[in-house]
C-alpha cells in the first residue's frame, strides 16, 4: 500500500502538465502575436523560464537541506535530459524545423554556460559565490539583449518560420492568464510529480544524488517534454527548440548561479561520466540542427539512444552492477 499513493501523485502530476504545457504554449504564442514578438524570443525567455521553474524549486530547496548533490545532480540531469529526450523524443514525433536566428547568441551562450558549469564542477568540485554572480550577471545581460531585440521589433533570420497570425485575436490579458494558468499547473504538477517520484525511489533505498539525476531531472523537466511535444505538434517549432535551449541556459545561469549565490554548492558525487553526458549531448546539437535546417528522426533516435546509454550506466553504478 506505501506504493498506492506516490504512482497517484504521478498520474495527477501528469495530467496538470500536460494541460499546462497545452496553456502555456497557446498563451506565449498569443502574447508574442499581440506584442509582435518573434514567437522564438517568446520560447527563449518566458517560455524557458516558466518550465524551469521546477528545477529551481527542487534546487533551492534541496540546497537549504544541504543535499548539494541533488541540487546540483537536477540542473546537470535536467540539461541531459532537454536534449537527450526531450528534443530526441519529439523529433521522433515530428522533426523539428531550425529557425538559423538562435546560432546568433543564444546556441553559443549555451555552450558556454555548459562548459563554464563542467569546468567549476570537475576542477572546483562545485560553484562558489563568485562564479555563481558572474552567471547571474551573464544572465541579466543575456535577458535585457533579448528585450532589447524584441523591442526593435526584429524578425528572425529564417523567413519561413514565422508563424501564421489568426484573423481574430484574443485581449491580450487573456492570453496572458492563460499563460499564468499554465504556468501555474506546470509548477504544481512538476512538484507534485517530483514528491511521488522521489518517495518512490527512497522506497528502493536509490541515493539521493542518483536522484537527482534522474528520477527529479525527468521530473522537473517534463514541463520541457510536454511543452516542446505541444509545440512541435501544433506547428510552433520556434516555441519547441526555442524552449529547450532557454531551458538549458536559465537552468545554469539562473538556477546554479541563484542557489549558489544564497549557498554554495559542492559536487556531492557528481562524476566524469555525468559530465561528459552533459558536454557531449549539448555539443551534437548544433551540428545535428545544422544538417538540413531540422533535427530529423534519425538524429533524434540518436538522441534517445545517448539517454537510455546514460540511464544503464547510472542504474549499474547504484546497483554496483
Amino acid at each position: 500500500m506505501q506504493i498506492v499513493m506516490p504512482i497517484f501523485f504521478i498520474a495527477i502530476a501528469l495530467v496538470a502538465l500536460y494541460y499546462g504545457a497545452e496553456w502555456l504554449v497557446d498563451g506565449g504564442s498569443g502574447i508574442a502575436l499581440r506584442l509582435k514578438i518573434s514567437p522564438m524570443v517568446i520560447g527563449l525567455t518566458l517560455v524557458a523560464c516558466a518550465t524551469s521553474a521546477p528545477e529551481l524549486t527542487v534546487s533551492l530547496d534541496s540546497a537549504w537541506q544541504g543535499l548539494d548533490g541533488m541540487a546540483l545532480g537536477n540542473v546537470i540531469g535536467s540539461n541531459i535530459c532537454n536534449i537527450a529526450l526531450i528534443l530526441g523524443l519529439t523529433a521522433l514525433v515530428k522533426p523539428i524545423a531550425v529557425n538559423f536566428s538562435i546560432f546568433r547568441l543564444e546556441m553559443p551562450l549555451m555552450l558556454l554556460a555548459t562548459v563554464l558549469l563542467a569546468a567549476l564542477t570537475y576542477f572546483c568540485g562545485g560553484v562558489s559565490r563568485l562564479p555563481a554572480m558572474a552567471m547571474l550577471t551573464l544572465l541579466g545581460a543575456y535577458m535585457w539583449w533579448n528585450v532589447h531585440q524584441a523591442r526593435r521589433g526584429k524578425e528572425p533570420a529564417d523567413a519561413s518560420q514565422e508563424v501564421e497570425v489568426p484573423r481574430k485575436l484574443r485581449p491580450a490579458w487573456q492570453y496572458l492568464l492563460l499563460a499564468l494558468a499554465g504556468l501555474v499547473f506546470l509548477v504544481g504538477g512538476g512538484k507534485l510529480f517530483v514528491a511521488g517520484a522521489v518517495e518512490l525511489a527512497r522506497l528502493m533505498h536509490v541515493s539521493e544524488t542518483v536522484i537527482g539525476l534522474t528520477i527529479v531531472a525527468v521530473g522537473t523537466s517534463l514541463p520541457e517534454l510536454a511543452t516542446s511535444l505541444v509545440a512541435a505538434l501544433k506547428g510552433e517549432q520556434d516555441l519547441a527548440i526555442g524552449n529547450v535551449v532557454g531551458s538549458n541556459v536559465f537552468n545554469i545561469l539562473c538556477i546554479v548561479g541563484l542557489t549558489a549565490a544564497i549557498r554554495p554548492l559542492k559536487a556531492m558525487d557528481i562524476t566524469l561520466v555525468d559530465l561528459a553526458t552533459m558536454l557531449a549531448a549539448t555539443f551534437l546539437l548544433p551540428p545535428m540542427m545544422l544538417t538540413d535546417r531540422k533535427i530529423s528522426r534519425p538524429e533524434g533516435a540518436l538522441l534517445l539512444l545517448i539517454y537510455v546509454g546514460y540511464l544503464v550506466v547510472l542504474v549499474k553504478a547504484a546497483t554496483g552492477a
